[in-house]
């Protein structure tokens, strides 16, 4: 991954996957969300139905589903999914359908200016600023103009982020990243991240970080930059957090990263290190490992598929405690 393109490191080719005792069929519609003053943002809708599923292809996924089917129900919980720097609406497709298949919305968008077809924002001050405004937006649609806008229960959002996915996510629940902690770290510790910036001890702007206070629960995986938190930056996240970390990731080191997130969110913080996990295993397993190795393989000896049938469970758990109990 040293020699990895930056468009490939969060990127993904997933597989469909399917609970093995779902309680709902999944239904699933494209959506352009509003983002005044900026390009509309891309995303895909999913959500419970009992509408009857049939073959579809997704990009390179083919999964069973009920395209722009009835929502199962009012009154559910809601999702967003926030993927990582190159990646796509897709890029946690298993996630999505398990997340769906057990009662709740889920929204994957597309981050504009991140995203495996435009890389424009990475790198730059408005970066994450950016990020966590989508997120913002998503969840505006969601609860307002979405055509099942009325089956969206709004005390009863969640998130869950991975990689600069989590970094986005833990800014919207509150994180306040201090963006002059870049240069020093990296000048002391130029781990991967320090490479997505093109000068980091160039002067630096402080954004508008977006926070959400209609969010009530977070997962964060492999925190991407975490090393950008100082002690009073996670002092405003009051929503409980359920936190991942792989053993053998590689790309965001555990100690400067998901240790320093894991020491400043309070002591009932979840935490839940994989055995054998590099940073790429939180990736939805690929159909064909062969396609796209460096990203779709991981270390001798570790099941990605079944390592996500234990993810996914794991995080329907935490949100259905979370949220659904509330």
């Amino acid at each position: 991954m040293a020699v990895a393109a930056p468009a490939l490191i969060f990127a993904v080719m997933p597989s469909a996957a399917v609970a093995a005792d779902p309680d709902y069929r999944v239904g699933f519609e494209h959506a352009a969300i509003p983002d005044p003053g900026h390009a509309p943002i891309s995303a895909i809708i999913w959500y419970p139905t009992t509408a009857e599923a049939r073959d579809v292809r997704l990009g390179p996924v083919a999964i069973k589903a009920a395209p722009d089917a009835p929502i199962a129900k009012p009154g559910l919980a809601m999702i967003v999914i926030s993927h990582g720097t190159g990646a796509a609406a897709i890029s946690h497709i298993d996630t999505a359908i398990a997340l769906a298949e057990a009662g709740f919305i889920v929204v994957t968008p597309t981050h504009s200016g991140d995203n495996f077809q435009d890389e424009s924002n990475v790198g730059k001050p408005a970066w994450f600023a950016d990020r966590s405004r989508h997120v913002v937006r998503a969840i505006d649609f969601m609860t307002g103009d979405w055509r099942g806008a009325a089956s969206v229960d709004k005390s009863k959002i969640g998130i869950f982020g991975f990689s600069a996915g989590a970094m986005t996510a833990l800014i919207a629940i509150g994180g306040e990243p201090d963006l002059g902690r870049l240069a020093p770290h990296c000048a002391k510790q130029p781990e991967f991240a320090c490479r997505l910036f093109p000068a980091s001890d160039a002067a630096v702007e402080t954004p508008s970080w977006s926070h959400d206070p209609r969010i009530a629960a977070a997962a964060i995986a492999a925190p991407g930059l975490g090393f950008l938190f100082g002690p009073d930056s996670l002092a405003k996240v009051k929503a409980p957090v359920q936190l991942w970390a792989g053993s053998d990731d590689e790309i965001v080191s555990y100690a400067s990263n998901t240790a320093n997130v894991r020491a400043l969110l309070p002591k009932s913080t979840e935490y839940r290190q994989v055995p054998g996990a590099g940073h790429l295993s939180f990736l939805a397993p690929c159909p064909d490992p062969s396609v796209m190795p460096a990203i779709c393989t991981d270390k001798p000896g570790f099941d990605r598929m079944a390592f996500h049938t234990e993810l996914n469970a794991a995080l329907v758990s935490f949100f259905r405690k979370q949220l659904t109990a509330r």
